[in-house]
Formats: C-alpha cells, structure tokens, sequence
C-alpha cells in the first residue's frame, strides 16, 4: 500500500496518501491533481495566500471563510475543496504545499512516471521543456513528469531533481565554485 513508501512520511504524508486512496476509489486521480496543481499555482503567485496558510496566529474560522472563498473563486470543488477545508479545519493547512508534493508524486507513480524538480532562470519554452524531458527518460528509464519552478537567482543553467539525485547545473553555482578554486575560500 501507498501508506509504507518514504514519498508519504509525515503528517503531509499521511494526508496525501488518505487523499489518493480516496481519489482512487472514486476514479478521480487526475482531477483532484489538476485542483491541487491549481491551489499550488495560486501559492506561488501570491504571498499572502502563503501568509494565510502558514500563520499560526490566523484564527481556524477565518482561514476556513477565506479557503472557502478562494475555492469558490477558482471552482475547485467535490473531494478536492472537501479536502482543503478539511485540512484548514484540523490546522494542518501550512502543510498544504507538502502534501500537494506527496500526492503528484503518488499520482505519477501511479502512472509509471517519475516526477523531476526543475528551476531555472528563466521559464523554459516547449521545445526546452520536451528535450529535458526525453534526456531524462533516457537516463532514469521512465516517463518523467516535470515540477518547473523558476528562480532568476541562478543566471542560467538549471537545477534538476529526480529524487533524491540533484543535478545543478546553474551559471551561479558554476560561478561559486570557480571564486571556490581561484580563492581558496567559499565567501
């Protein structure tokens, strides 16, 4: 069973796997996906939605009205919004983004896929997108599912993570390593 896998260790994890085997028993594997893919994107593009998750302090009725509102906003609904509420109303929603994780990840074994952690510097285009994803297939023998996240941070080049296998590959760590050589010194 899904509960025995190192993908679901934790609290994150137990939710994620409650909410699969969930998911699976009802057919719904890809929807309850793509709304948790949604709440993620809505995590990354606003900081006081991931201040309103986060916050000890916000009381569990006002973050249950506000959840409610957003899901209502974005027409996440059935087993997905249950969810949410679910998890706000047991003070577990800062560990949303977690469980989104673990769940993507039961998902995409579930289709024999291996999910990879891309950051780059600038986000890749279809044709960069689709060439990663074939040298990854090639290297790990499985179809592989892409996580992009971007960071201007690293220059150029990308971070990639299968795993628990890291390949970095960023222009900043490139540069770090080479003021490493020249220097002697780290800082």
């Amino acid at each position: 069973m899904a509960t025995n896998d190192t993908i679901v260790e934790g609290v994150a994890g137990r939710y994620a796997s409650a909410l699969f085997d969930l998911a699976s028993d009802s057919g719904k594997v890809a929807d309850i996906e793509t709304d948790l893919v949604t709440f993620q994107g809505l995590l990354d593009q606003s900081p006081d939605l991931v201040r309103l998750v986060r916050s000890p302090v916000i009381a569990t009725d006002d973050q249950n009205k506000a959840i409610a509102a957003i899901l209502d906003k974005v027409r996440i609904s059935g087993l997905a919004a249950n969810f949410l509420k679910l998890v706000t109303s047991n003070r577990r929603l800062f560990s949303i983004q977690d469980i989104i994780k673990a769940y993507r990840a039961l998902a995409a074994r579930s289709r024999g896929e291996v999910t990879a952690e891309v950051t780059s510097a600038v986000p890749l285009n279809n044709e960069q997108t689709a060439a990663l994803k074939e040298t990854l297939k090639a290297s790990v023998g499985k179809d592989v599912t892409l996580q992009a996240r971007v960071d201007p941070g690293l220059l150029g080049g990308l971070v990639v993570k299968v795993g628990s296998r890291m390949i970095d590959s960023s222009l900043k760590t490139k540069l770090q390593n080479l003021k490493v050589v020249l220097t002697g010194t780290g800082t």
